[in-house]
């Protein structure tokens, strides 16, 4: 099974998307992650301005879709936590499960002002990572989703309402 957590920054992604894969013994990935680290690589290499543009046009993607395949081909559950903000990503994921079981999950915070709070109050967990701001958020490029999946909203709940909520659409005991 290939469950993909997206939603804007500071929805509470990382947060459900760590407890679920605990629960369901899933590989977990993340996209920041492992744009972080080819950011990081390039700051090392003299054509680290291709590299930073590349992340940039989608190569943490990229990696992550192939990552995810691999693992899938050898039987692991994997949940792969990205914002997933247009149709073409979406349809890549979709093509990374080929024949498994893909569960499409958005987040969303409906309530603004703790939308706001969470994104101007939390803390970064990836060694240079710089956090997008409210503004960011607020006018990222985000294509609406045109087909059925699972959307969370995460306003006024916990983390754990949330993952048990994730847990049930899934079918997994929480």
């Amino acid at each position: 099974m290939l469950v993909v957590v997206g939603g804007l920054p500071a929805t509470g992604k990382t947060t459900v998307s760590r407890a679920v894969a605990r629960k369901l013994g899933a590989a977990y990935l993340r996209i920041d992650t492992i744009e972080q680290a080819v950011v990081r690589f390039a700051e090392r290499e003299s054509s680290g301005d291709e590299l930073r543009h590349a992340v940039t046009w989608g190569l943490g993607y990229d990696i992550a879709y192939a990552v995810a395949r691999d693992l899938l081909s050898q039987g692991s559950p994997v949940i792969a936590e990205c914002v997933n903000p247009m149709e073409i990503t979406r349809d890549a994921w979709r093509d990374a499960a080929a024949s498994t079981r893909l569960v499409e999950v958005e987040l969303v915070c409906s309530d603004p002002a703790e939308h706001e709070r969470r994104a101007t109050s939390r803390t970064v967990d990836i060694p240079d990572l710089t956090l997008p701001t409210w503004a960011d958020i607020v006018n990222r490029e985000y294509e609406p989703w045109d087909r059925p999946h699972v959307v969370l909203d995460t306003a006024g709940k916990t983390p754990e309402d949330t993952v048990a909520e994730l847990c049930a659409a899934l079918g997994i005991d929480d």
